[in-house]
């Protein structure tokens, strides 16, 4: 990592701590001279919601942006009056960075940021979708160590590796940026280099696919087959599950807000709810695993199709969210499509979420088969994991509560 990018100073002479990061430095920061004086300290803007900040920072280090620092805008050249270093390196080392003054550290720990972020290298001979989504995944559990203490991480993605000669080019970069490498290397040979070159350069590392591709090899008694997914000797088989994925998703397509409910009968899932709960996103998400989904939306004054009520109750799913936030979305809805000022409906107004949701909420009570999810704060893949649960269950005749039940 170029300390440039986080560090924003202005040049100072040989005589400074650190002469080598002047080279670095962007050419529009003007010297600082006697006549200029000293620099005026910085304030720190003030700060918002905690909960706010924190969300933003998460988000930021998720998405491997660096972080905008005030206590590194506070930064200048007094606190780099000692003698320079002897090494002739364009960067400085990790025992310079130690010797930055407590108080500037300290600053850093208070705003949770740090200069530096730790680095991990994905490498993947396909696409990299299992690594990306393994990373991202454990990372979830480190969100109170990445937002609150300051430990941000930088995440890359190398996919596509196929040859050893690339392989040790990102595992010596690896070992110059002090990263830590997680692969999945389907072919044998190659997983074995990697671990090999780990090893020789002192990088830490870990075969996230061999450990579960050996588990199901032992259980099923079958030796994989070490040839990545894409690679031009394998071909993917066009399978009855892929053809039924593909008409899962047209039927969706087809079914969406309430479109020819004379099809409803052919649904695996039904959902119902106002607008703006997510519905079609979910049934997008849900037919891509296969499941052939419609959607109605409740809206006071129409009444629902009476195809609804006659076909399996335990096909349908009620979806509500919290008033509040379904203000927002239809405030920046109702923004999107130009209904502002005097053209703005009551779509968007707060009695009118109020009284729709109650209304739906009557709509569930009376149906008490169907189960309620609660979509507030759910992603789209958390709702539908609910969805796929209790479809499961009452396939396989699991006890389940003939109550109006919210998850």
């Amino acid at each position: 990592m170029f300390v440039s990018k986080v560090f924003r100073l202005p040049e100072v002479s040989p005589a400074r701590r650190f002469p080598s990061f002047s080279a670095c430095l962007p050419e529009d920061i003007p010297s600082r001279t006697a006549d200029h004086g000293p620099e005026p300290p910085v304030r720190k803007p003030p700060k918002g919601s905690s909960q706010l900040n924190r969300w933003s920072r998460a988000r930021a280090i998720r998405s491997g942006r660096r972080l905008d620092s005030p206590a590194l805008r506070k930064m200048t050249a007094p606190h780099f009056s000692s003698p320079p270093p002897t090494s002739s390196s364009s960067s400085p080392s990790l025992s310079q960075l130690d010797e930055i003054p407590p108080s500037i550290s300290d600053d850093f720990q208070d705003d949770g940021e740090v200069a530096a972020a730790k680095a991990i290298y994905m490498v993947s001979d396909g696409t990299g979708w299992t690594a990306e989504h393994s990373v991202n995944a454990a990372l979830g559990q480190f969100e109170h160590c990445l937002v609150d203490r300051g430990c941000p991480v930088n995440t890359h993605l190398f996919s596509g590796v196929e040859d050893v000669e690339r392989l040790m080019e990102i595992v010596k970069q690896a070992a110059k940026e002090g990263a830590l490498v997680l692969y999945t290397l389907v072919d044998p040979s190659m997983a074995k280099s990697a671990e090999q070159a780990c090893k020789l350069w002192g990088v830490p590392s870990t075969d996230i696919l061999r450990p579960t591709t050996e588990a199901i090899a032992a259980h099923l008694g079958v030796a994989p087959s070490g040839i990545p997914r894409g690679a031009p000797g394998r071909k993917a088989p066009l399978t009855e599950e892929y053809f039924q994925r593909i008409e899962a998703i047209d039927f969706t397509i087809k079914q969406d807000d309430g479109a020819q409910p004379r099809n409803l009968n052919r649904a695996h899932i039904v959902l119902v709810g106002v607008s703006r709960t997510g519905k079609t996103p979910l049934s997008i998400y849900l037919a891509q695993k296969g499941y052939k989904v419609a959607n109605i939306p409740i809206v006071m004054g129409v009444e629902l199709p009476k195809a609804l009520f006659e076909i399996n109750q335990e096909k349908v799913f009620g979806l509500t969210i919290n008033p509040v936030v379904l203000l927002s979305i239809r405030k920046a809805r109702a923004k999107s499509l130009g209904l502002d000022g005097e053209m703005r409906s009551n779509y968007s107004e707060m009695d009118y979420v109020r009284e729709e949701l109650e209304y739906a909420n009557k709509i569930f009570v009376q149906n008490p088969v169907w189960p309620v999810i609660e979509v507030t704060g759910k992603a789209i893949e958390e709702t539908a994991a609910v969805v796929v649960r209790i479809c499961h269950d009452r396939k396989q005749k699991c006890l389940m509560p003939r109550i109006s039940k919210r998850y």
